[in-house]
């Protein structure tokens, strides 16, 4: 007793930053006692969690597994189908044992093809847990929305088209990339007819996502993309050029011809070099004779289309612009007058005080 007098007298009678030091010291030793009996909990927590999930992902994955081969060809579902049907539709009730359920599903689904993964897909309607899919699509949290969406894609459910459909222009991004994917997974190039009614801006990112998924199907039967290339919705625009790019739509030419005189100077300067891959030869003849009203990387990328469609005649065209005040295009001329006629590319030199003309033709001698 007399020693925590001691203690209490001791304290009361130091400095004032002293006492602090004591309080604070203290205050942590206790905050590192509770953390660490919080952590042991909690630890032992997520390991008895882990146990059970494994426990339920075994269970799940056994009568998923029986459910396969339980079938017959007299009946649509056989007895022994329907037993664990209800088992899971009962257990879909409690949502820790349906997300359990779920991610069964899918990694099995993702490990075979054919008539089982059909039978997994028919399993997933028969157990009511589209239902719960279909809820999410209703609710105000956004990101359950998008988890709803990306469940129905990965168990390709294409039934719900429509109703994924509406939420295509749905304010959040996160939901509306979820939408794209679903569409284009599923229904791959019909899948792009939300396009038409696309009324938000398809980023750069997202143009890049649909075009991978596109590219790991094999026909290659797109739809007519004449309407997207008019579309009122620029990124649309930006979209389809892409397309017409990388499937060589040489068809929508008259289309992309259009687009040289649309507003947007980047929508202009992809045009002209979609029509250079594609080579199209009525677009030189517009773009010569306007080309002193366009913009700089218009007039870059118009020299890049007549390397690919040069002729004889362009000669009094090039010679006009082998002094060019920008260096870009002043090499693209002279590289394509030497292609075309190398005496006179050659003359030049005798006669240029340009010096960066001189150099130009020092790296070409080489290249």
């Amino acid at each position: 007793m007399k020693s925590y007098q001691y203690l209490i007298d001791y304290f009361e009678n130091v400095p004032t930053i002293i006492q602090v030091v004591w309080i604070s010291i203290c205050i942590f030793f206790v905050s590192i006692v509770i953390l660490t009996i919080y952590l042991k909990f909690l630890r032992n927590k997520l390991r008895k969690n882990e146990k059970t999930v494994a426990e339920y992902q075994k269970e799940y994955e056994s009568d998923l597994i029986t459910y396969l081969y339980a079938g017959n060809e007299e009946e649509e579902i056989s007895a022994e189908q329907q037993i664990i049907i209800d088992k899971l539709r009962s257990c879909a009730s409690d949502e820790y044992k349906r997300r359990i359920i779920v991610s069964t599903l899918l990694r099995l689904r993702n490990e075979i093809s054919g008539e089982m993964a059909d039978a997994i897909q028919k399993l997933y309607f028969e157990s009511g847990l589209i239902s719960y899919a279909l809820k999410r699509l209703k609710s105000r949290k956004w990101y359950v929305v998008a988890k709803g969406i990306r469940e129905l894609t990965q168990l390709r459910v294409k039934e719900v088209h429509d109703k994924i459909l509406m939420l295509v222009n749905h304010p959040k991004k996160e939901i509306r990339k979820e939408v794209q994917l679903y569409l284009v997974t599923l229904f791959h190039f019909d899948g792009l007819k939300f396009l038409d009614i696309l009324q938000t801006q398809l980023s750069e990112w997202d143009q890049i996502q649909l075009l991978e998924v596109l590219q790991r199907f094999d026909e290659q039967e797109i739809p007519d993309i004449n309407p997207w290339l008019k579309s009122t919705n620029e990124s649309v625009v930006a979209f389809a050029l892409k397309l017409a790019k990388i499937y060589n739509q040489f068809e929508v030419k008259d289309a992309l011809i259009g687009l040289l005189s649309h507003h947007q100077k980047k929508i202009r300067v992809d045009t002209i070099h979609v029509l250079s891959h594609l080579q199209v030869v009525e677009a030189k003849a517009i773009l010569k004779n306007n080309f002193d009203k366009l913009s700089q990387e218009e007039q870059i990328e118009f020299f890049k289309l007549l390397e690919n469609l040069c002729e004889t005649s362009d000669e009094p065209f090039l010679l006009a612009h082998t002094t060019h005040q920008n260096f870009e295009i002043k090499l693209s001329a002279l590289k394509i007058l030497k292609s075309l006629d190398f005496e006179k590319y050659k003359s030049l030199k005798d006669f240029s005080t340009d010096l960066d003309y001189v150099k130009i033709y020092e790296f070409l001698a080489y290249n």
